[in-house]
């Protein structure tokens, strides 16, 4: 008896270490695979897959960490689940701060290592889920107003609620029907469909920059039979002095009107504003179309203003809702233009920004743009610029050129296509150009080298002059002596007196007579006075040195 109790000790004593390792978990249980959260409005969902689908009877836990290094806290929803996936909405946290996720399988006493999910941010991971939307119809068009997503006091987009913009699709039920593409208020309406027509749209939400919410299930709505009384059309708001000038066009007579006003930024936000619409002062039970109101009825924003018509106990609907931006209601003035020529044949022009009629500058508050045509006076080539600078300049233009401007303001965002009139057409003339200074000094600088060539070249000229009229030569002295009477003349100068020239005349080589021979103008007759020789001479200028040596010789033969 003693030694099968022994035995039996034994075989106890040694199966315990085949049984440890299952009770102290170490079988091979595997953490949960392809773990994920998914978030949808308010809804936070997390799924995974079993590692081991044969093995059953196996729960899931969750726990999740808030701040680095903090304590993980079991996650509400997400204990000893036995699915796939777990809910844990409940739980309130802030969905732009980072949390921790890890999960982990447990079956009985058995537990797998945990399996950790990447830090994120609930308002990260969230997707837009599809709006609710209540139609209600009229002939001619559909009021659509659409909750936004999530629920009613829900935590994801509770700062974000007036920030969703609707995208609305549209369409006839029918097989042709076209489809269209709205963007729209969160309560808004659609115009300009048929009567007693059956519509059907979807709409989901976007939120900007990036998230895109699903569509919501279709809705489908007939509009009404078509009113009698149809509304007013092409709402217009002008602005005059101090009143603004509210105008429509309709084609009944006999018929009331009234028109309303609201801030625009309200139809941005969820829920009905028909309650909100005020009365436009002066613009109640008018029979005409159009009514005057002070300015002072609105302050600086954005509103949208609509009428309806009355005729007795029928009235039409509201017409379109225009929308009326007081900033933009303002007239502007042509500007003032100024120019003025400079150097290098160029012209400088000035701008004088446009006033409001209270002669408040606009471009204080409204950034200006300036259109401006240029063109030369006997051209009718234009040339069209835009500038933001008040002063700038049209360089190298033709010199001495007159040149004409003219300009006017345009409010520099496109979309208000706003612009003044014309200003008035301005004419300048250009100054010479570098072209002129430049020939204007090279004939300086010519006339002052030129001078002194002129000056040698006249004095040239005058010693000719004077050398053939006025000769300064005398004959030989030895001649000279016996011309004592009369100055020799220049035989080129010919005279209506007596031209009287004296000869020598030798008689017999004894002694010289002068002989003075007178010549006639009539006959020009000649006489001569002479006894052996029958030559006589003028003498000129070239015979002077032979008569000295002929006279020299005869006196010395004579001494002799």
């Amino acid at each position: 008896m003693l030694a099968l109790l022994s035995a039996t000790t034994l075989v106890l004593v040694a199966g315990v270490p085949w049984m440890l390792p299952a009770a102290a978990g170490g079988t091979n249980l595997k953490s949960p695979q392809n773990v994920e959260v998914y978030i949808v409005d308010d809804t936070f969902i997390l799924r995974w897959n079993r590692s081991s689908p044969s093995v059953r009877n196996v729960t899931f836990s969750a726990d999740y960490q808030i701040h680095e290094n903090g304590a993980w806290l079991q996650l509400p929803g997400c204990q000893s689940v036995a699915s796939t996936e777990c809910n844990f909405s409940s739980v309130k946290l802030n969905v732009y701060e980072e949390i921790k996720l890890r999960i982990r399988a447990k079956e009985g006493n058995n537990t797998s290592p945990w399996r950790y999910v990447d830090s994120f941010t609930l308002f990260e991971k969230a997707q837009i889920g599809p709006p609710k939307v209540h139609l209600e119809a009229e002939d001619k068009a559909i009021i659509v107003n659409i909750s936004p997503p999530g629920t009613k006091g829900g935590g994801m987009w509770a700062s974000d609620s007036s920030g969703f913009i609707y995208s609305l699709d549209i369409w006839k039920n029918s097989s042709s029907g076209e489809r269209k593409t709205k963007t729209v208020y969160s309560r808004d309406k659609i115009y300009e469909l048929s009567p007693e027509t059956t519509y059907c749209l979807k709409v989901r939400a976007r939120l900007l920059p990036r998230k895109t919410g699903a569509y919501s299930p279709v809705y489908c709505i007939k509009t009404a039979v078509e009113n009698k009384l149809p509304p007013p059309e092409n709402i217009q708001v002008e602005a005059k002095n101090q009143t603004y000038i509210l105008k429509w066009d309709y084609a009944q007579e006999n018929v009331t009107f009234h028109a309303q006003w609201l801030h625009a930024y309200l139809k941005k936000i969820p829920g009905d504003n028909s309650g909100k619409w005020k009365q436009i002062p002066n613009c109640k039970n008018v029979r005409t179309t159009q009514c005057v109101f002070p300015k002072n009825t609105f302050h600086k924003g954005i509103y949208l203003i609509r009428v309806r018509a009355s005729d007795g106990n029928t009235t039409s609907v509201w017409s379109h809702e225009e929308k009326f931006d007081t900033q933009l209601q303002i007239t502007l003035f042509p500007p003032v233009i100024t120019m003025k020529p400079t150097n290098n044949a160029s012209l400088r022009v000035y701008i004088s920004a446009p006033g409001e009629s209270e002669n408040k500058p606009v471009n204080h508050l409204y950034p200006l743009i300036y259109e401006i045509v240029f063109w030369e006076n006997t051209s009718n080539a234009e040339r069209k610029i835009l500038e933001k600078r008040t002063d700038f300049t049209f360089p190298q233009l033709k010199p001495l050129t007159v040149y004409c401007v003219k300009a006017r303001a345009l409010l520099q965002d496109e979309r208000w296509n706003k612009s003044s009139v014309f200003s008035d057409i301005v004419c300048e003339k250009t100054k010479p150009g570098n072209t002129s200074k430049t020939w204007l000094i090279a004939g300086v600088c010519a006339a002052l080298f030129s001078i002194p060539v002129v000056i040698y070249v006249m004095k040239l000229l005058f010693r000719c002059i004077s050398y053939v009229f006025f000769p300064s030569s005398k004959p030989p002295s030895t001649i000279d002596e016996y011309f004592s009477e009369q100055p020799l003349r220049n035989l080129l100068l010919f005279t209506s007196e007596e031209l009287t020239e004296r000869c020598f005349i030798i008689e017999n080589t004894n002694t010289i007579t002068a002989v003075e021979e007178t010549n006639q103008t009539d006959g020009e007759h000649k006489k001569y006075s002479s006894q052996t020789s029958q030559d006589s001479g003028n003498y000129s200028n070239e015979d002077e040195s032979t008569g000295s040596k002929f006279s020299e010789e005869f006196l010395h033969q004579e001494t002799e």
